[in-house]
Formats: C-alpha cells, structure tokens, sequence
C-alpha cells in the first residue's frame, strides 16, 4: 500500500509541479533516521513521503484515520498508505506519547519525519524550533536529515481546500549527528541541537528567521 500510494503521489508531483530536488543522496542508505523539514503547507508530508527515497513516517491528526463513511475510510486508506502516524493534537500528555511512539519506529532503522516550528508558517518566515527533534535525536543517536521547502504554501494556500500545481523547491541537507546520550540528558544540550538543526533547515530554506514560536490561528 505504501509503496503503490507513494509511486502514484510522486507520478503526479513530477508531472504536474515539476519540482526542483536536490541532496537526495544525503538520505542514508540504511539505519534510522530524523528528517526534520520546515513547514509551510498541509501537503508538505505528503510531498517528503513521496519523494524520499527511504520510508519517512509523519505525525497526522488521529481524526484522518476515525472518520466515518466512504469519504472517512478513503482518508484513513490514504494517510495509512503514506505512512502517516496519528496524534492527537492540541493535547499535551496525547503529543507527548506520540513523540515516543517515534522512538519505536527508530528502533526498527526506519526513518521519521517531523516539523521542528510545531505548525506552518503563515507568513514565510522560519520559527524557532521546539525541542522535541533534539529530544529524539539526543535520545537515540539517529542522525538527523535537514529539508528546506520553497514554494510548497503555494501549491494549496492556506485557509483553502483547492490544490493548484505550481513548482517547488526540496533541498536535502547533508545529515547532522549528534552524541547518544539516552533520554535524561539536560535542556540546555537540547535546545543548542535544536538551534543547529534549525540553522540548517534556514540555509537550505532561504527564510528570514522569525525569533518566537509559531503558533496556530486558534492562539493568535
């Protein structure tokens, strides 16, 4: 199912957007991995899912794979089929257990996806990143692969349903590795692998860097 939804997806992003992707050969080639991507559209992990030539496994809302109905099982089909992992978002002891979920997937050598601005950019800059990404990968060891998008808020703007092919940019960066140091490590080491990874996801990107956090519409 993966792979069947994956080649259709990257079928239609190739013909339609005629996207521009560089660094594919920084992925690598086996063992676990942390992609870590700016944010600036919903379809941002469809795009990294299908295009990455590895398995990279997303959080997704868990009401994209509830729904009821026709509508509600062709959406669960689709986001399983891209590897999407559920969360409940908005709660904390929910986001919280899902974040170690990823840990799992890691220990499978198996790659996992996240966005370290927590939610898109509305106005194109690039937030400062919340330490969850330092967490995983001061935890586990697993390098981490930066991706800098341009051009993706243009494909589906947001506040909007329609999707309009337009081309974009993905640029992958070469990994960053980091010590091993299990999950009792202090905060101060997290936030400075923190900043790192968003420095890189900034030179990939070409953002301007915003010096808050992102925060949804809801909370603005």
């Amino acid at each position: 199912m993966y792979q069947a939804t994956r080649t259709s997806i990257r079928g239609l992003i190739a013909t339609l957007c005629r996207p521009t992707l560089t660094g594919f050969e920084n992925v690598p080639d086996d063992g676990p991995f942390i992609v870590a991507s700016n944010h600036l559209s919903f379809l941002d992990s469809v795009i990294i899912q299908a295009l990455m030539p590895r398995t990279v496994g997303f959080f997704a809302k868990a009401e994209y794979f509830t729904g009821r109905g026709i509508k509600g099982k062709i959406m669960k089909s689709f986001f399983e089929g891209v590897g999407s992992i559920p969360v409940e978002r908005g709660e904390q002891a929910a986001s919280v257990a899902a974040l170690k979920t990823l840990l799992d997937v890691l220990e499978r050598g198996e790659g996992v996806g996240i966005y370290p601005e927590g939610t898109r950019s509305r106005d194109g800059l690039l937030y400062r990143g919340r330490t969850g990404v330092g967490w995983l990968t001061l935890t586990t060891g697993a390098p981490v692969v930066p991706v800098g998008l341009a051009d993706t808020d243009r494909l589906q703007p947001a506040g909007t349903n329609a999707v309009r092919p337009q081309h974009f940019s993905m640029r992958v960066g070469e990994p960053l590795y980091f010590d091993k140091l299990g999950p009792d490590h202090s905060l101060p080491v997290r936030r400075e692998a923190t900043d790192r990874i968003m420095d890189a996801i900034a030179a990939l990107s070409g953002q301007g860097r915003a010096t808050g956090y992102n925060k949804p519409p809801t909370q603005e």
